[in-house]
């Protein structure tokens, strides 16, 4: 078997899996109960959908905008809908969740920034969200110790992020040393063709713009400090959700739901969707808060119909786009 079909074969079991915990997870709680708690949050969905547009994805845009040289910036509005698409293809498309940065810095070049910078700041971006959703998983350790008096997952957790951490540490090293010029100069060795040889030269722009944007200081901590008060502030929808379900509504118990469920699902990124796993993300945590089970599940289905609300109508416009460029690609074809 080819390794492409090796990893769509692990993708598929690992969605099989995530489905049956999911389901496990629902019976064990009680289907009726949980659909009772759903149904009990009514227009607050809504109200969730449109916070998560309006705020988290708007700041993460933000972030991103900032990283870009003046020169080369394009509108934040354009960003946001790139950004938007990007969540909708990591969230809803069975692969890496990688797959919608990719996308939304394909689309930054389609819309007019040069390939080296969009994919640059995309980067960037991922890397230095690493770092931030880090240190938000440690202000939520530390908030649901405060609140629940439970230590006994804070040695696990602590040492999960910082392996993660010196991960991605060795990612942002390879970067500032040069890694796309040295993949390049492997593959056009292997290839053994002068064709090849355009791509470490390509490879080597990127490096250098990488690098570039990495030097701009103040730019790097803006897109952190952007980036914190998207985290922080995603948790308003999960306290829109709670108090819709009348629970504990405090903005700290939304906080520590938001913190430890990313880092939940964040760990199980390879689980198309976090599909049980971030489920299970609510029960557990939800627990030590003292939400009942049934509410804890329906507030991970809240979540879930926000996904979609938001995902569909996103994969929606970037193959509008996509098919648009390909048949503009044709009829130039046919013109020649």
């Amino acid at each position: 078997m080819k390794a492409p079909g090796k990893i769509q074969t692990t993708v598929w079991l690992l969605g099989l899996a995530g489905a049956a915990l999911f389901t496990f997870l629902l019976i064990h709680q009680g289907a009726s109960q949980v659909g009772k708690a759903f149904a009990a949050a009514g227009w607050a969905i809504v109200a969730v959908v449109a916070y998560h547009f309006a705020v988290p994805i708007f700041l993460d845009a933000l972030a991103w905008w900032v990283l870009f040289p003046k020169s080369d910036r394009l509108p934040l509005r354009s960003l946001l809908w790139m950004r938007w698409i990007g969540e909708s293809v990591s969230t809803l498309v069975p692969s890496a969740a990688v797959g919608g940065d990719i996308v939304r810095a394909r689309l930054a070049a389609i819309n007019g920034a040069p390939l080296p910078v969009a994919a640059g700041s995309v980067l960037v971006d991922l890397t230095l969200g690493v770092f931030t959703q880090a240190a938000f998983t440690v202000l939520g350790l530390v908030l649901l110790v405060t609140v629940s008096g439970q230590r006994n997952f804070v040695r696990p957790t602590l040492v999960g992020t910082l392996i993660g951490v010196a991960g991605v540490a060795g990612f942002y090293f390879v970067q500032r040393r040069g890694m796309f010029r040295f993949l390049a100069r492997i593959i056009a060795r292997l290839a053994n063709s002068p064709e090849w040889q355009s791509l470490v030269q390509r490879g080597e722009t990127l490096d250098r713009t990488i690098r570039t944007l990495y030097a701009r200081r103040r730019a790097v901590v803006m897109c952190c400090l952007w980036t914190i008060t998207s985290l922080v502030a995603g948790s308003g929808e999960i306290w829109i959700a709670l108090h819709a379900l009348d629970l504990h509504a405090t903005f700290v118990n939304a906080l520590i739901l938001q913190s430890m469920v990313l880092t939940i699902r964040s760990a199980a990124f390879a689980v198309p969707g976090g599909l049980g796993v971030q489920e299970g993300g609510y029960l557990f945590v939800g627990n030590l808060l003292g939400i009942p089970g049934d509410a804890a599940f329906a507030l991970s289905l809240i979540a879930r119909v926000r996904e979609l609300a938001l995902g569909i109508p996103g994969l929606i416009s970037w193959q509008l786009i996509e098919a648009r460029r390909l048949w503009r690609a044709r009829l130039v074809g046919v013109a020649r």
